[in-house]
């Protein structure tokens, strides 16, 4: 059964503990989901059949009334210890800080591993710690606040890292592993700041500009809700666009975020790279707004650090081809998940009520 514990209750790594060691599966609620999401999640997750191998199951996405629910067998994940200690140069005294919610799979993830002679986890920040666990936006705030001053290696996914952050942390002297993975495949491919490569264990191939990995970390699947995982055989995808040069991965966004504005195909991740390069930009969003006629309206949420906007925008249109501009603007700070993602979804929704309350 999948045993869902509460993100904060007290003593939560040893109510893991005791959960698997009981032989059930464990899902982390965040505290504050509504008590509808709640019972929503915990109707889907109990019905799971009782032979089912499930040892860990992440929340994705989906409404209260519809929650997917990914789901893992324990070796998915286990098979990874041993690469990640190595990459990070983890012993047994090291003490990793974990700023993200446990109810993250990026956090369960180093929760489960200290269950088999990792790191010791610490929930939030902790002075001792000499490791971190985070998206960008987490090892940004822990340099911003100096609240780990014996960090001296930080294990970094999520979402796109800039390559100046990567180089702060660097200066700081901690070194800096990135990688790119899914909730239902784990890790795929790695950077030490030479590029994305293969994850140890994994098997990279590019069809039809999509990623597929032929690996031991992919999830079982799904309760609840249907998802983007698709299979081939011994290979997976979950629709993420790439393609692969000199043994390099370079990912260019999921499938289905492609904008179709007029007789243009604008790929957001590419217009985002582009942004991102523009000096003071901090991290930008880039998505489409429908339109009647044109299908579509490019536009992009962009947070800078003292960058002008009108500058800002005047470099992009002299870096950016005419279908591939931004059509509507905003600047501010990126709305973002509890984990420190982009909030793609209250990026979108803000621009649109902000074009209401305009019009």
């Amino acid at each position: 059964m999948i045993v869902v514990l509460d993100g904060g209750a007290p003593q939560l790594v040893e109510r893991i503990a005791a959960t698997r060691a009981a032989g059930d599966a464990v899902l982390i609620a965040d505290p504050r989901w509504s008590a509808d999401q709640r019972a929503g999640v915990e109707r889907v997750a109990s019905g799971i059949e009782e032979r089912d191998a499930t040892a860990w199951a992440t929340l994705t996405s989906g409404s209260s009334g519809a929650p997917r629910i990914v789901r893992r067998t324990a070796a998915s994940w286990t098979d990874s210890f041993a690469a990640v200690s190595a990459l990070l140069g983890a012993g047994p005294d090291d003490v990793v800080a974990l700023p993200a919610p446990a109810s993250s799979s990026l956090t369960l993830f180093s929760l489960a591993h200290a269950l088999e002679g990792g790191p010791r986890p610490v929930l939030g920040r902790d002075p001792f710690a000499t490791l971190l666990h985070a998206t960008p936006e987490g090892l940004r705030a822990v340099l911003d606040d100096g609240s780990l001053p014996r960090m001296r290696a930080a294990l970094v996914g999520g979402s796109h890292l800039d390559p100046s952050l990567r180089a702060r942390a660097e200066a700081a002297g901690v070194r800096v592993v990135s990688y790119y993975g899914a909730a239902e495949l784990s890790f795929v491919a790695l950077d030490t700041g030479d590029g994305l490569r293969a994850f140890p264990g994994v098997d990279l191939e590019v069809r039809g500009a999509e990623v597929w990995v032929r690996s031991p970390f992919v999830a079982s699947g799904y309760l609840g809700a249907e998802g983007p995982l698709r299979r081939d055989g011994a290979w997976a995808t979950v629709g993420d666009r790439a393609e692969l040069r000199d043994g390099r991965l370079h990912l260019h966004g999921r499938a289905d975020d492609a904008i179709l504005s007029a007789s243009a195909t604008v790929i957001p991740h590419e217009v985002e790279e582009v942004l991102r390069s523009i000096p003071g930009v901090r991290d930008a969003v880039v998505f489409g707004m429908p339109r009647p006629r044109v299908g579509a309206l490019v536009a992009a949420f962009v947070e800078t650090t003292d960058a002008d906007p009108v500058a800002v925008r005047s470099t992009a249109a002299a870096l950016l081809a005419p279908a591939h501009r931004p059509r509507q603007w905003a600047f501010g700070d990126i709305p973002r998940t509890p984990s420190g993602k982009p909030a793609r979804a209250e990026v979108a929704r803000l621009m649109e009520s902000d074009r209401a309350d305009r019009h």
